[in-house]
């Protein structure tokens, strides 16, 4: 897919900063013309700029890091948020909890609800299994195992036929123009189908993904019915948020930046 190659590219930009046209070409074993359509959308994109001979990322592009590098030990910060989160649930709800290493700890949170999960998110089904309280639906698709996740087409056809309560939502990033967003291509059409059928998403991030772009926007800000996030958050991002109109909530975790 296209969008793969893309993700790719930005990957090894990413890594590189800089490359050449004919260095991305013989990477990729594509050919210039390829190159130059796909460098065209990921400047439009704004995770890159062209430089003499080449392409370069720009400041604050996040590519998509391995589950078990993000994930090496628990997380105060997200524990906490995920136990604000928790509150928002009464016994009987539908909710969709969205992959990725923030969204984890809300099984924990949620342990002693009578409630039904949706998710595509390996180690929430994991863990459910310890809390038979807990319906789970879990989505059908392919298991990428670099992000713990299901993932697919028929993951995003299936969660669409569902409609949620409340629907916890993950980020690789917020920009700065307000896109939410993600690396991973394939996880995509999930998001957007979960945003699209619930009553109420929820977006839970720690403060340093606020600044942050990613590979795809999924949802703007304004999207989201809250947003829960720790006190990292850098103090001009809260004043958006209250600017426009979302209800933030910030755990007593983590060193405030002014």
């Amino acid at each position: 897919m296209k969008t793969q190659r893309q993700q790719q590219i930005i990957l090894y930009l990413t890594d590189r900063e800089t490359a050449s046209m004919d260095e991305l070409c013989e990477h990729f074993n594509v050919s210039m013309n390829t190159i130059r359509r796909d460098i065209a959308d990921i400047v439009r994109s704004g995770l890159a700029e062209k430089v003499y001979g080449g392409v370069r990322t720009l400041r604050k592009v996040s590519g998509f890091v391995p589950y078990e590098q993000r994930s090496l030990t628990p997380s105060p910060a997200k524990q906490a948020i995920c136990r604000k989160a928790a509150d928002m649930v009464k016994d009987g709800d539908i909710v969709f909890i969205d992959s990725g290493t923030t969204t984890v700890y809300l099984i924990d949170a949620l342990q002693d609800k009578a409630i039904t999960v949706i998710t595509n998110n390996i180690e929430i089904i994991v863990r459910a299994m310890e809390h038979p309280g807990i319906q789970l639906i879990v989505l059908p698709g392919e298991l990428d195992r670099t992000a713990h996740a299901i993932t697919g087409k028929d993951s995003a056809d299936f969660l669409s036929t569902y409609n949620t309560n409340i629907a916890f939502m993950a980020a690789t990033g917020v920009s700065q123009n307000g896109g939410v967003t993600n690396s991973i291509p394939l996880e995509y059409q999930i998001k957007k189908a979960a945003v699209a059928h619930t009553e109420k998403p929820v977006l839970l991030v720690t403060g340093n993904k606020f600044g942050v772009t990613s590979l795809m926007t999924y949802a703007q800000l304004d999207t989201f019915g809250e947003i829960i996030t720790d006190r990292t958050i850098p103090a001009p991002w809260l004043e958006k948020l209250h600017g426009l109109g979302i209800p933030v909530t910030v755990s007593a975790t983590g060193a405030p930046v002014r």
